[in-house]
């Protein structure tokens, strides 16, 4: 027979871990993003934002980036790419920003004045590969979002990205471009 002091500690301690497991999680995923921030390469991207209004989470940017859709001939990989496929944009600087240098299937090495970012294959034809690199949504504050797609509309935004040396990416800032 099983002492019932016993089974109530044995079953509080598993609720404890339990706990202290969720809690150490999400203190592992604030600290990654602040990591990110403070240890990545800071880059800049050429955008056009869309929709800046979800009646759910308030102002945001859809962000449309000019490495998002690129040349097949920027493809480097042994087959064709496939959707859904994990794929790394060698990025390089032009006129002020990042452009894609070269879509690859496994991580290239980069020059120091090149930077590697991860993204995904969503749709592949003969005239392009559209990729997502989950930065395409930027969160702004209550009505600010209609002037920034209304400067995005007018000339491309910049957007700086952190990028890790894990691979990891996050959006920094966006604004317009001044000339």
């Amino acid at each position: 027979m099983t002492d019932p002091t016993t089974s109530f500690l044995t079953h509080r301690r598993l609720v404890g871990l339990a706990v202290a497991a969720q809690m150490l999680f999400i203190l592992a995923v604030a600290g990654a993003g602040y990591a990110t921030t403070a240890l990545g390469r800071t880059i800049t991207l050429r955008t056009t934002p869309v929709d800046p209004r979800d009646l759910l989470y308030g102002d945001y940017l859809r962000l449309n980036y000019t490495i998002s859709q690129v040349q097949p001939a920027l493809w480097r990989g042994p087959e064709p790419p496939q959707k859904h496929q994990a794929v790394y944009v060698l990025l390089q600087p032009t006129n002020g920003a990042y452009e894609a240098a070269g879509v690859y299937a496994t991580e290239p090495p980069a020059a120091p004045d090149q930077a590697v970012l991860r993204g995904w294959v969503t749709d592949s034809w003969r005239q392009g590969i559209r990729l997502r690199y989950n930065l395409e949504r930027y969160y702004v504050p209550e009505n600010s979002g209609a002037a920034l797609e209304k400067a995005g509309a007018r000339r491309p935004l910049l957007v700086r990205v952190s990028v890790a040396p894990w691979g990891q990416a996050r959006i920094t800032q966006v604004g317009e471009v001044r000339k």
